[in-house]
């Protein structure tokens, strides 16, 4: 199934924009691409910024209905197992694989957007990186380019490899115009030592696919999802 895999260092780093992101981009470009999300929680609490909800944003970008990319959402903005406990209910590992690759099997490539970091459960035993070792994809790891960054990113850099996933690149967001001191050296310092590319995104103004699709050139979108 060519596609990767979107992952981040924590929750609220931009994981849903950078897949949105490669997924517009992919589009442009003629590719048949399909978004899959395992789970959305936080339904009832809308980003004060007024983005869309996850599924939302990543269907405009690829032509979808929201259902068909995210195929359970919960209302509190709480980790997913928690979410289901609190809805009486319980995820099933499986089914969430099987939607993901009905999903893909629909389209050329698939971009996947986990929930929060790599080991957030989505059961008391099945975690994201599990979802992601039974796809198989590669990963793009999302991260701030603050400080913390470096142990954030190098630790799930490691928590990836260490279950034999792929890492096809690190990208750091919002990428300011005029980047400080440090955040130079996080960029550079993660290239050193992260083992992998390292790119940058900025703040969007606007969420609108074109221009997520304008904001990925440059990228090497078929190498990531090859």
């Amino acid at each position: 199934m060519p596609g990767c895999f979107v992952t981040a260092t924590d929750t609220g780093v931009g994981k849903t924009v950078v897949a949105a992101t490669i997924a517009a981009g992919l589009r442009v470009q003629g590719v048949r691409v399909a978004a899959s999300k395992p789970v959305v929680t936080g339904i009832d609490e809308p980003d004060p910024g007024g983005m869309p909800a996850d599924h939302v944003l990543l269907a405009a970008c690829t032509g979808q209905a929201p259902e068909d990319v995210t195929p359970v959402t919960f209302r509190p903005a709480v980790s997913p197992h928690l979410a289901a406990d609190q809805a009486g209910t319980a995820l099933d590992p499986e089914a969430l694989l099987a939607h993901a690759r009905a999903v893909g099997a629909a389209a050329e490539v698939i971009v996947v957007e986990g929930v929060g970091g790599l080991l957030v459960p989505l059961t008391r035993t099945w975690s994201i990186r599990d979802h992601a070792v039974a796809l198989g994809l590669p990963l793009v790891v999302v991260a701030r380019p603050a400080l913390g960054t470096l142990n954030h990113t190098l630790l799930t850099l490691e928590a990836a490899r260490g279950a034999g996933l792929e890492v096809r690149a690190v990208v750091l967001t919002p990428w300011p115009a005029e980047p400080s001191a440090l955040e130079a050296d996080n960029l550079a310092t993660l290239r050193e030592l992260g083992g992998t590319p390292v790119w940058t995104l900025p703040r969007l103004p606007v969420l609108t696919p074109a221009a997520l699709a304008e904001a990925s050139e440059g990228w090497p979108l078929r190498d990531w999802t090859a």
